[in-house]
């Protein structure tokens, strides 16, 4: 006699939510099949404009009329989406990442380049067509990055950590790249556009300035170290994308008691990549000795009564309004994994960190000149 199958039953559901996951993944990777395909398609739409526009100094200097006609023609032709706008973007799109092995023949964003290409020989322009793994709309806000090591790094980035395109545009507005080079030795910024965001010590971790306008918060206005708390925790989903790679949030006012005393640490986050600890302490006030102070006795008591053997030492960081790194190295001993880090609740001011970036490197270019020149004297 037959039996009801219950649609209770647990075997049932679990064969239902494999299926629906497998289902699931596979509409995924064809959105995401899609979505490259197109990034590729307009890729080379953008080399057959640039390459009709290299055939003489006319159809450069008339190449606005000669979008606006291949519009009209496309848009009856296929149908929506070929504006003379998106043409020139898909034109923008091929002069930025289609790079030609022969830097004499480099392409370029003005009319000259593609004179001085119309000058190559056919055998120097080898297009070495680059990979993509992002949406067309990703690449609608990396092409406005002038930089092209920034350009790379947010490249790297985005697609490693899965950014969504409002994920990606709010981390080129906040000047992601420049507050990293900023944080870091002068021959370690080379490595971001390479490598992307490497997080292997302590100190890799920490941006300069952290950037929190998401949090609502106006920078004029009076408030508590409880209300900027609590608007952290109420947006913790952009400050964990905000503090980078790897972060899992534990805990806030975590108590723990020592001596019969009770104390409290604002936040606790777990850095699965470094595999330790990070505390974070909120300072609205001019940061003083006591606070870093308090900050060496949270860590300890971490690094003796918490932590696992297998586990890295805990690092603690005091986010204060303006940091004093003259006091942080007077107080604190050489090897302490305590930093300060100054926080704004508005986005960065982006030319003056590029700026600062470019001196950097100069400055770093210089050096390595120099030490070249000794080298060879000796």
């Amino acid at each position: 006699m037959r039996k009801d199958i219950s649609t209770n039953d647990k075997d049932i559901n679990d064969l239902f939510l494999k299926v629906v996951d497998l289902v699931t993944q596979a509409r995924n990777r064809v959105a995401t099949a899609v979505n490259i395909a197109e990034v590729y398609t307009k890729f080379h739409i953008g080399q057959y404009i640039v390459e009709y526009e290299q055939k003489g100094e006319t159809r450069a200097e008339y190449g606005k009329a000669v979008l606006k006609e291949l519009s009209k023609r496309l848009t009856d032709r296929l149908g929506d989406g070929w504006s003379y706008s998106n043409l020139r973007q898909i034109r923008q799109f091929y002069l930025v990442y289609g790079n030609l092995t022969d830097s004499v023949c480099q392409i370029g964003d003005a009319p000259k380049a593609n004179r001085r290409l119309a000058n190559c020989p056919d055998s120097e322009k080898r297009i070495a067509e680059p990979t993509f793994a992002l949406s067309w709309s990703h690449y609608l806000i990396l092409m406005r990055v002038e930089n092209s090591d920034a350009r790379s790094f947010y490249e790297i980035e985005c697609a490693g950590q899965q950014w969504s395109v409002r994920q990606l545009s709010r981390q080129v507005g906040s000047c992601l790249y420049e507050r990293l080079a900023l944080s870091r030795n002068k021959d370690e910024v080379m490595r971001l556009a390479k490598e992307g965001q490497t997080i292997g010590k302590p100190s890799d971790i920490i941006k300069n300035p952290i950037t929190l306008e998401f949090l609502g918060l106006k920078p004029d206005a009076v408030y508590s170290e409880s209300k900027l708390e609590n608007a952290i925790i109420n947006k913790m989903q952009q400050f964990l994308l905000e503090l980078g790679k790897g972060f899992l949030f534990e805990a806030r006012q975590k108590r723990f008691t020592f001596d019969e005393q009770h104390f409290f640490v604002d936040l606790v986050f777990y850095n699965r990549l470094l595999q330790c600890y990070v505390l974070i302490d909120l300072k609205i006030d001019k940061l003083t000795h006591q606070d870093l102070g308090q900050m060496q006795m949270y860590v300890n008591y971490y690094d003796r009564y918490v932590k696992q053997d297998f586990e890295k030492p805990t690092i603690g960081i005091l986010l204060c309004r303006e940091k004093n790194d003259a006091l942080v190295e007077l107080t604190l001993p050489k090897d302490a994994n305590i930093y300060a880090s100054a926080y704004q609740l508005y986005l960065p001011n982006k030319a003056l960190l590029q700026a600062k970036v470019k001196e950097w490197i100069e400055e770093f270019e210089e050096n390595e000149e120099l030490k070249k020149l000794e080298e060879n004297e000796k």
